[in-house]
């Protein structure tokens, strides 16, 4: 119990578990680990001006307990006495909100920790228990700033016909984008080895990713594709026109249309295939381009530019980071004229059918086939930039006055003065025109979607 409680007062566990978790590289994992220290970090502030409530006389007689069975000497991070047990319970709720497999293993190392401390005399059994709670609510608290995205798939419209099923891969032409978040060549080996009749393409550097893809659907029955949202995004619109069901294969960094599909990974795309079942799913129009998840313009497109120019250096993570600093010093509203109205914006985005949650950043789709377009926009008035980070900080963004949302079923843009939109579709930048229209294709795509969602 004595060693218990000294590791658990360096909160050393709750670290290498959530290193193990990002060590796994799935993406799911990853959200549990930094749920989990979010909800740590969440319980160390709370513990910082609630520790003199749940403090108790650590070691000493208040403590109670026979001295042989107290720590000598405490763990810096016990100071206030109560962080331990706020840390474990904290950490628990988190990761177990991400995934729920881990409530009864996590919440299990939790209570021996706890209980190590009030055996040991770190804290009064009431104390370590209210900590405890506080560590919880911290965990739970997350999800205000953080919402959770469901692990059931959206809905989407049935086919009048089912997808065809392929088996061994008979008549799919996969092209593997090797420039994508997770691409590799073990990816590759899994789809050759399940899918023996498939013919799988690797893209080429300096040719167009929209001509590859187009020449891969010549010789296809099935289109498929491994890759983030944009390469997914151009074979989606492509599949659309030559009339092919899309197999998806989420190989990209955050993967968010496969994730709303219920596609987590490759062996769930090639149970999809095999069982042919599939579902018609929107897709969106900005202009010429197609777009299966988002389209937007503002400080978004500037983000994306900016992040280009040194990934390449920094790696993407850190570019991202970096770029975020440098558009939130430098950037400027943009002009735009939206159905009409004249707008001065530092966002305008688009959501290809409804985004969850409302006043929020869009996490994720409830339905896939609803017909309409999630508008969300902040406007450029005084203060502006404060007041979003202060909204989003809070959790109130969806009352703040610089921000608007609504749905519609098509809208028109337009720059002031004539100069040309630069809008981002599927997180990827492309000049628009000086005028456009965004709106839906008038038909569904058909997409493979894992057998029992």
């Amino acid at each position: 119990m004595r060693k218990l409680s000294w590791d658990a007062g360096h909160s050393a566990a709750w670290l290498v578990l959530a290193a193990a978790l990002w060590a796994t590289g799935d993406r799911w994992a990853r959200r549990a680990a930094w749920r989990g220290l979010g909800s740590m970090l969440a319980a160390r502030v709370a513990t910082s001006f609630l520790g003199h409530a749940l403090a108790a006389d650590p070691g000493g007689a208040a403590a109670g307990g026979p001295a042989a069975r107290r720590l000598r000497w405490l763990p810096l991070a016990t100071r206030p006495p109560a962080w331990p047990a706020a840390a474990g319970a904290a950490f628990a709720t988190g990761a177990a909100l991400e995934l729920p497999y881990l409530a009864a293993p996590a919440a299990a190392l939790a209570l021996r920790w706890a209980a190590a401390h009030a055996v040991t005399g770190v804290g009064r059994a009431p104390q370590v228990l209210g900590a405890a709670a506080l560590g919880t609510t911290a965990g739970l608290m997350t999800l205000r700033w953080w919402p959770r995205r469901p692990l059931r798939p959206a809905a989407a419209m049935r086919p009048p016909r089912a997808a065809p099923a392929a088996p061994t891969g008979e008549g799919v032409v996969l092209l593997v984008n090797t420039r994508a978040g997770t691409a590799s060549a073990e990816l590759a080996k899994l789809l050759a080895a399940e899918l023996p009749e498939v013919t799988i393409i690797k893209t080429r550097a300096g040719l167009d990713l929209a001509v590859q893809l187009r020449r891969a659907a010549q010789q296809a029955r099935i289109l498929g594709v491994a890759g983030g949202d944009g390469t997914i995004g151009t074979a989606a619109a492509i599949a659309l026109e030559l009339g092919l069901p899309l197999l998806v294969i989420p190989a990209g960094t955050y993967n968010h249309f496969a994730a709303d599909l219920g596609i987590r990974s490759a062996r769930d795309a090639i149970a999809a295939l095999r069982a042919g079942r599939a579902v018609l799913v929107d897709v969106g129009i900005a202009g010429r381009r197609s777009f299966v998840n988002t389209s937007s313009t503002g400080v978004y497109v500037d983000l994306v530019l900016a992040r280009e120019q040194i990934e390449g250096t920094l790696g993407r993570r850190a570019a991202a980071i970096v770029s975020l600093i440098q558009v939130l010093r430098h950037s400027r509203p943009h002009e735009l004229i939206l159905d009409g109205q004249h707008r001065r914006l530092w966002l305008y985005f688009a959501g290809n059918c409804r985004y969850e949650p409302a006043g929020m950043a869009p996490t994720y789709r409830p339905d896939l086939s609803d017909g309409w377009l999630d508008i969300r926009i902040v406007e450029a008035r005084r203060l502006a930039r404060a007041r979003l980070v202060a909204a989003v900080a809070t959790g109130t963004l969806g009352r703040s006055r610089v921000y608007h949302a609504w749905w519609a079923r098509s809208t028109d843009i337009r720059a002031t003065g004539g100069g040309p939109v630069w809008l981002s579709v599927d997180g990827e930048v492309a000049t628009a025109e000086t005028r456009f229209t965004q709106s839906k294709h008038e038909r569904g795509l058909l997409v493979y979607r894992r057998s029992g969602t």
